[in-house]
């Protein structure tokens, strides 16, 4: 059973140009980028180059850290790749799909910090907005209620990552 559109391609597209202007016009414009894998890649493929159309054109650099592995709820999570030494002094825009308790990305921020970096900004594709969320996001495409989500980039499993909507997976 496929699982339940909540947005579209075509509402993701919509919001991902959105979420590029409001980067491309803020004061302080991240000049390199940090996808969280594996999660985030797809946001972070169609967002970077949105933000090139907007004028605003970012190294990349990937940090990886597993929170979910084949269940549906986040356990320790683990560094898989992180932040080498070129991020040091940047501007970092940490990239990823959805920010549920906020672990995650708590975890790519405090990793990308101690590397030296000047500064840390979040974008996320679908934040559930839970009030004991340990990290907040600079940039949201889509709020949504604590659904598991999947589609664009997000998994059960492994399963529904390559799905061009965000959809939910029936209980």
């Amino acid at each position: 059973m496929a699982p339940d559109v909540l947005f579209s391609a075509e509402q993701i597209q919509e919001r991902v140009r959105a979420v590029a202007r409001q980067i491309a016009g803020a004061p302080l414009v991240p000049d390199i980028a940090m996808p969280v894998l594996v999660g985030g890649f797809v946001f972070a493929a169609d967002l970077l180059r949105a933000l090139v159309w907007e004028g605003v054109s970012m190294d990349v650099e990937m940090i990886w850290l597993r929170s979910y592995g084949d269940k549906r709820v986040a356990s320790a999570i683990s560094m898989i790749a992180g932040p080498s030494e070129q991020i040091t002094g940047r501007h970092v825009l940490v990239i990823d799909g959805v920010l549920d308790a906020g672990r995650t990305i708590a975890k790519a921020v405090s990793l990308i910090q101690a590397a030296g970096a000047a500064s840390v900004q979040v974008a996320v594709m679908l934040d559930k907005q839970r009030s004991d969320a340990v990290a907040k996001a600079d940039y949201v495409g889509f709020t949504a209620g604590n659904d598991f989500v999947v589609g664009y980039g997000m998994d059960d499993a492994g399963r529904y990552r390559g799905l061009p909507y965000i959809g939910k997976v029936p209980s």
